[in-house]
């Protein structure tokens, strides 16, 4: 059985857990997924998602509960909206002492589509179907590297992508799928299961 953790100090912590659990039932798959809060829930993990959030407050609790360094070791990590940001090796507009865990080789901009009263929604077709996306202070993928696949763009940019670096995966959007379907975190538990 894979265990699958939830970082769980703010953002749609419970949507994570139940969209996982749906999209594993969907799947057919026993897995077990545990909200992670600590720096020992993290060493039995086989993959972690990464809510989204404020980027800056995960980061500033992530170290102080001295889970920056364990994070890095999982082999699998989904990254959504915040944790998109957690994940990229490049941050615009990031705040002086804020650090990302820069595993995946994308540039991205920090709350690029505004405010909250900014959010929005939209149907959109990604290369795993078409969804109704969530964007709330969302990130936008400025730039990504030669050795990451797109996997959606809205208007001409960039909004889910993922890459794989030897046995590891990440996989980061823009929005909040865990809102909306189960599709992305299907996509995420299959890349686990090496289906």
């Amino acid at each position: 059985m894979k265990k699958i953790g939830v970082l769980a100090f703010h953002g749609d912590v419970a949507e994570h857990i139940e969209t996982t659990r749906q999209a594993a039932k969907n799947l057919r798959l026993d897995i077990e997924v545990i909200p992670v809060r600590t720096k020992d829930s993290l060493r039995s993990l086989d993959a972690l998602i990464i809510p989204g959030g404020e980027s800056t407050t995960l980061h500033k609790l992530c170290q102080r509960e001295n889970m920056w360094e364990d994070m890095k070791q999982v082999k699998n990590i989904f990254g959504t909206c915040a944790g998109a940001i957690m994940l990229a090796k490049t941050v615009h507009n990031k705040t002086p002492d804020q650090e990302t865990l820069e595993l995946m080789d994308i540039e991205i901009d920090r709350n690029a589509y505004g405010r909250q009263t900014k959010s929005f929604e939209e149907n959109i077709k990604t290369s795993l179907g078409r969804i109704h996306a969530v964007f709330i202070r969302a990130p936008r993928i400025k730039r990504i590297g030669k050795k990451v696949n797109l996997l959606a763009r809205i208007k001409g940019e960039i909004i889910a992508c993922e890459q794989k670096i030897g046995n590891r995966y990440y996989l980061a959007t823009c929005f909040h799928p865990e809102l909306t379907s189960t599709i992305f975190h299907e996509y995420f538990i299959k890349k686990i299961y090496r289906i």
